[in-house]
């Protein structure tokens, strides 16, 4: 039965109306994977030299600070791990055992690369233990810890969309963390004992072998228990609450769509993480402006930064337009409706959202007037300038979004295509580029004017913007709504 399961998400695979974008971005994440395994590899070849040279214990060392290691895992997992999906409502029709579906849906995680590529930091680092003599036992910490890994993954299984326990443990890690590195509390001190106890123990390894076994089994049986279409699989109903916006109505049309796009953003999941994820780009400018990273410390990677902390909204939403219609699209487009109102509804919307930021960016003035400068020129520019580019790639961008789940906030792979990348490429670099020629060639002073005239001119231009990518989301239109119709 498993090999027909293969067979039916191969076909799903090279029968999806995105099969081309599919294949270019399995290219690439194939060689970005390749990158990655290469670092653990060397990384979990060489770590324990490294250590061993600044006068540390290697594996102690490891085991100090595997508590973080698994944390950030987990943490990366709810993000950006994809969970296995299967359309099982035609399945459930059929003479096969709910137990099989559910095995081979598990099974999958299994194979996902967040799993396997620990493998290539785990297994060498294990080999140079077994060679500096460290015995057998370095295999049953091995199997610990890879067992911790799977424990990871399982656990990022059952958490899936539930919000409301992942930040409340997100929030006791990133504590954990804060008050360990002002030496207020090490929670090192209690975990250490654990993991080495796992080395130097015959038979504590075995606790993270029955909790994977454990979990396991548990996610088997509420998966199994809740494969059916009257209960697990059933659109469950909500008390409808009404948001009048009623001050909006002076807006016309622009204030119509202004309101769903409202509404949309306070009542779904996935809107609702994208919100929190802009919050979080407000605070990445901490790299950049507080010369913590050498690498970061030049004048265009600040700007870089900037457009990253006023621009988190207009990136995180405005990538996805009009994927935030996608349940409706074809109705949308059906009625007698100006095109260009519904793409300033949007442009409006990143403005407003750029706005916010850089006001809730303002303490980064801390750091120095001409700091919080260059995040207010990197709004204007984003205004003027990547709020229009961001819509010209949303065009290209093939992608439903389910707004009842949280998953793929980052992105899709159906965003991936060479036109949106080539779009991609102005938005980070051309303010680089004016920022560090004004910087350079006159002063800090005149590489903020020219990323802010930038913006400017961008601004004034914007209706005749408009009517050009008003013309390209008509010509894609079909295309559009075709997409939307895949189901996988």
């Amino acid at each position: 039965m498993f090999k027909h399961f293969i067979m039916l998400e191969w076909k799903s695979f090279i029968r999806s109306a995105s099969f081309g974008s599919n294949l270019a971005l399995k290219i690439v994440m194939g060689l970005g994977a390749l990158y990655l395994t290469a670092c653990f590899a060397i990384l979990g070849t060489a770590v324990f030299f490294v250590l061993k040279d600044e006068g540390y214990e290697p594996l102690e060392t490891i085991n100090k600070y595997m508590i973080y290691y698994l944390a950030v895992d987990l943490l990366f997992r709810y993000f950006l791990q994809k969970m296995p999906v299967m359309n099982i409502r035609p399945l459930l029709t059929l003479n096969i055992k709910k137990g099989t579906i559910v095995h081979f849906s598990l099974f999958k995680t299994a194979l996902s690369f967040f799993n396997w590529t620990h493998a290539f930091f785990f297994l060498p680092f294990t080999i140079v233990l077994l060679i500096k003599g460290y015995g057998y036992q370095a295999i049953l910490w091995h199997i610990a810890m890879f067992s911790l890994i799977y424990l990871n993954n399982f656990i990022n299984i059952l958490i899936n969309n539930k919000d409301a326990i992942f930040y409340t443990v997100l929030a006791v890690l990133v504590g954990l963390g804060l008050t360990q590195y002002y030496n207020l509390f090490d929670i090192t001190i209690y975990t250490l004992p654990f993991f080495q106890g796992i080395y130097k123990t015959l038979y504590l390894f075995l606790l993270p072998v029955i909790a994977l076994i454990g979990t396991y089994y548990f996610s088997f049986q509420f998966f199994k228990n809740n494969l059916n279409i009257d209960e697990g699989l059933a659109n469950k109903s909500k008390i409808a609450k009404t948001e009048n916006y009623t001050w909006l109505e002076q807006f016309g049309i622009l204030g119509t769509f202004l309101k769903n796009d409202i509404r949309l953003l306070r009542r779904n999941k996935r809107s609702k993480t994208t919100l929190i994820m802009s919050v979080m780009f407000i605070f990445y400018g901490l790299l950049f402006f507080t010369s913590s990273i050498e690498a970061y410390d030049n004048p265009a990677m600040k700007v870089f930064a900037g457009i990253f902390v006023s621009g988190g909204f207009l990136f995180t939403f405005g990538q996805f337009i009009p994927s935030w219609d996608s349940a409706y699209y074809q109705l949308l487009m059906s009625q007698n409706i100006p095109y260009k109102e519904y793409i300033k509804s949007k442009w409006w919307l990143m403005v407003i959202g750029t706005v916010i930021s850089t006001l809730l960016a303002s303490f980064y003035i801390y750091f120095g007037v001409h700091t919080y400068l260059i995040v207010v020129v990197a709004a204007i520019f984003n205004i003027g300038v990547n709020s229009h580019l961001v819509m010209l790639g949303g065009a290209f961008v093939k992608t439903p979004i389910d707004l009842t789940t949280s998953k793929q906030a980052f992105g899709d792979k159906q965003a991936f295509n060479v036109k949106t990348m080539l779009i991609a490429i102005p938005k980070m670099a051309l303010p680089m580029v004016l920022y560090a020629a004004g910087y350079y060639l006159f002063s800090p002073n005149i590489g903020l004017l020219f990323v802010a005239l930038a913006g400017v001119i961008g601004f004034l231009f914007r209706d005749y913007v408009f009517s050009k990518i008003e013309k390209i989301y008509k010509s894609e239109k079909y295309a559009t709504i075709a997409a939307y119709k895949q189901k996988n």
